[in-house]
């Protein structure tokens, strides 16, 4: 039987089942995983269904289990079952290691005299037997010599032992079991529950025992009854042959939700901004991350961290064939993926003024296309109904309204029991492509004022006019253009904010819990982000997140209590939360929303701020006195914090340290601020001066390891980090000192592995690994650069660029042994590090 032969209810309530966080799989054994037969000790179980829980087992987050009325040690010895199947004996009163019960005395004497008992009753009887188990005794009737024997026997038991005080009593087909513990196999159920802490439980059974089970199910949980007889269960299946598909179906269904369904690599997703929203894109055209009102709001389309049942907008060749390629038009945010005969081009409608997101997919060509539209707003916790419309598709159920206008689509909908999803065949003709416009955050469903192609022509002319007015190295010029317009496609427009990074949960490594919500505005990141954007020639952006930060600041009680990140619209995170219905990318768990970094000290952070403004000041010719001010509130909160313990740039989750990064921003902080003053007039504070030599001297003192002949991770240690380079990159020390040059040596030494450099190497509190960061590695080439080693500057940017994605995106990290990209996409850290590096290349 293949699991299409399952009921269709039975089959939407599986795949359910198979997403929830934590899954218990309890079956019965006899007449359940092993046919029902003459002779009790033939019971074999099926070996498909063995093989099913033993794979289950093997699973994240999956426990499989056998709760059955044999003895522990029959159960074991007859089912052969692998270890990573727990047993469960005796309805429940035995359990495999890790479920022990003991018997007290008065238990142990009150199990004699059952037995005594039972002894005299069978004696004689011909084809009657006892089964004697550590906590129970069961009498079996089944090959009794004839009905009427067992009958009499049965009825002896039940007016005899079964009255006794403290005697548990559990029927079943031909057969009764006296326990004396508590027993049945919903109180064993529980217990396996609450041991694995089960999200939800499926249970399985054929026996009057196993309704226990079945009325211990509730919420999520699922019973299936194996052949007929009224029963609590809500499904039912024929024999252990369905059993054997229901547990093959389970599993394919669960693997799929855990590990991902053959998951893109990262670095091959594109991404789509129109500087309100962000979209990432598969190299098969498949819309697989939007998120909508803003950037940091809940997915309308997560495939991206829960394959396709957390929701996706796909476009592919009705008779399938791999793409020929993917791209940007040049100097362009709009994508085209292209077939032989299909061209797909993709784009977020450039119109700020209608305060909504419209994602336009354009196809064009000459052969069917096939459409599947599946929206799942809140990361699929939100069922939707799609309705008809004359020219598309409204979508029902949102707090937002959101339409899919399509004229001449015929859609066919379909339903999983929760969420639906639509289908639709096309075929383009030549002049006359399909239209497929997703507005969200309006009702209106009616044809566009303007031409498509009017649109398509002011997406792409935005672009391309501000691309054209950038001033690009001479080195890899073309992947600059490409880091630039991804850097401004994170810039959030109506805020002036600027995101970290487009997604968030992408794994540091795969697999692993490393998984970290980067969609907000670091003061950091988003103040080195626009740097980068000034050093290219667009000061926009630098101007827009100066202002969003004043805004910040009007919030709280003096620079000194920023926090190192905010949302895009400059307001504190909420606490940091676990998306437990996905599965992660690739079964990368948990998938977070949210980010507990804003609560910690990171004293580094000033410095990016001040920076940014000497940058765009020594740009302009002129300092505003908007900017002056900035500059004073970061020198005045780093006179008031420099000397406390901080976080880091890294955000650990332990305590404090005094980090020598951190002491070097607060240095660079001050002596930024001094030299800005003096290069455009400015009056100085009197304590500036001091405070940096003092800074300063506290960082050579304290930051510097004889031992190690290294700057150090922080004073307290002799561990390394790749951002102690920034002793020399910031100018606190001269490049040519000694001191430096050991530096770059030892970091090489410790954290560089062939293409890549890693943060540090120590132990951060958290389980697992991670890839090397495309930004140290953009460190390590400039710190090359200073120290007169160009030729291994050249190897390593070159390395650098060949872990781009075809289309020029880099994510945060790349793990150099399995040559594949990590971390969130597209990282801002990985592009501004490129650019530097190529303008420094190119001097």
């Amino acid at each position: 039987m293949t699991a299409e032969a399952l009921p269709a209810e039975l089959r939407r309530a599986i795949v359910q089942l198979a997403r929830t966080p934590r899954l218990l799989v309890a079956s019965d054994y006899d007449g359940t995983l092993a046919p029902i037969v003459s002779d009790p000790e033939q019971a074999r179980p099926l070996p498909e269904s063995v093989n099913a829980l033993r794979s289950l087992a093997s699973l994240h987050e999956t426990t499989s289990a056998v709760i059955s009325g044999r003895a522990l040690r029959d159960l074991a010895t007859l089912s052969r079952l692998p270890g990573e199947v727990h047993l469960v004996g005796s309805h429940g009163s035995e359990f495999d290691v890790g479920f022990v019960h003991a018997l007290d005395a008065n238990a142990k004497a009150l199990l004699r005299r059952i037995e005594t008992d039972l002894e005299e009753i069978v004696d004689g009887q011909e084809g009657v037997h006892l089964e004697v188990k550590p906590a129970s005794i069961a009498v079996h009737v089944r090959r009794a010599a004839s009905e009427a024997i067992g009958a009499a026997v049965l009825d002896a038991v039940r007016s005899g032992p079964c009255t006794w005080e403290g005697v548990q009593v559990t029927e079943g087909k031909a057969v009764i079991e006296l326990a004396v513990v508590e027993t049945n196999k919903g109180h064993a159920l529980d217990i396996l529950r609450h041991q694995v802490g089960a999200t939800a439980a499926i249970f399985l059974g054929d026996d009057v025992t196993d309704e226990k089970a079945f009325e211990r199910l509730h919420g999520p949980d699922l019973g299936i009854r194996v052949g007929a007889g009224e029963s609590l269960a809500q499904h039912y299946v024929a024999d252990p042959a369905d059993v054997a598909t229901v547990l093959a179906f389970l599993l394919e269904e669960r693997r799929a939700w855990l590990h991902g369904d053959q998951a893109v690599p990262i670095e091959r997703l594109t991404m789509l901004a129109n500087e309100r929203s962000v979209a990432l894109v598969t190299p098969d055209a498949k819309v697989n991350w939007l998120c909508h009102p803003e950037p940091d709001s809940a997915a309308i389309f997560a495939d991206l961290l829960g394959g396709p049942a957390a929701g996706h907008f796909s476009i592919k060749p009705e008779h399938g064939s791999l793409p020929l390629g993917q791209r940007y038009l040049p100097g362009t945010m709009i994508v085209e993926t292209r077939w032989s005969r299909l061209l797909v081009s993709d784009y977020l409608e450039h119109d700020l003024a209608s305060h909504r997101t419209d994602l336009v997919r354009r196809i064009s060509g000459s052969t069917n296309a096939v459409i599947t539209f599946a929206p799942r707003p809140e990361f699929g916790q939100v069922p939707v109904r799609l309705l008809r419309e004359r020219d598309g598709l409204r979508i029902v159920g949102t707090s937002d309204p959101m339409v899919l206008r399509s004229p001449g689509v015929d859609w066919e909908i379909t339903s999983d029991g929760v969420q639906e999803t639509a289908r639709a065949v096309v075929r383009p003709r030549e002049g006359a492509p399909v239209l497929l416009e997703l507005r969200c955050g309006t009702d209106d469903i009616s044809e566009h004022a303007q031409p498509e192609s009017v649109r398509r022509d002011r997406a792409a002319g935005y672009w391309a006019d501000w691309a054209a007015g950038l001033r690009l190295p001479t080195v890899q010029t073309d992947l600059v253009l490409r880091s630039a317009l991804t850097l401004r496609g994170l810039v959030h427009k109506d805020s002036g904010s600027i995101m970290a990074a487009a997604t968030t949960s992408l794994p540091e490594e795969l697999g692993g819990v490393r998984n970290w919500d980067y969609r907000y505005c670091w003061l950091r990141d988003g103040a080195m982000t626009a740097a980068a954007l000034v050093s290219v020639g667009s000061y926009a952006e630098a101007d827009g997140f100066l202002v969003w930060l004043h805004g910040v600041l009007e919030t709280i009680p003096g620079p000194e209590r920023l926090h190192p990140l905010y949302t895009l619209h400059g307001t504190q995170l909420g606490a940091e939360a676990v998306i437990e219905s996905l599965p992660g990318y690739a079964g990368s768990r948990p998938v977070r929303v949210g980010n507990l970094a804003n609560q910690q000290v990171q004293l580094d952070v000033f410095g990016p701020v001040v920076d940014l403004v000497v940058q765009l000041a020594t740009a302009r010719g002129a300092l505003s006195d908007a900017d002056w001010a900035m500059v004073q509130a970061m020198a005045e909160a780093v006179s008031r914090r420099w000397h406390e313990p901080d976080h880091g740039i890294w955000e650990e989750r332990h305590a404090p340290r005094h980090h020598v990064y951190s002491k070097v921003m607060c240095w660079l902080t001050i002596d930024r601020a001094i030299k800005l003053g003096e290069q455009f007039g400015r009056e100085l504070d009197p304590s500036w001066v001091p405070l940096r030599d003092t800074i300063s001297n506290d960082v050579l003192k304290n930051g510097w390891n004889d031992e190690v002949q290294s700057f150090t991770t922080a004073y307290d240690g002799d561990d390394l980090d790749a951002a102690s380079l920034f002793v020399g990159l910031s100018g606190l020390i001269d490049p040519a000192d000694e001191r430096f040059q050991s530096t770059v040596t030892a970091i090489e030494a410790e954290l560089r592995s062939g293409s890549t450099v890693y943060r540090y190497h120590r132990d951060d509190g958290l389980p697992g690994d991670e890839g090397g960061f495309h930004l140290c590695a953009a460190w390590m080439i400039e710190s090359y650069l200073l120290t007169g080693r160009r030729t291994e500057a050249e190897e390593l940017f070159a390395q650098m660029v060949d872990a781009a994605g075809p289309t020029g995106l880099l994510p945060e990290e790349y793990d150099p042994v399995a040559e594949r990209s990590l971390g969130n996409h597209p990282q801002a850290y990985s592009h501004l590090g490129l650019i530097r590096c190529a303008q420094l290349l190119s001097q």
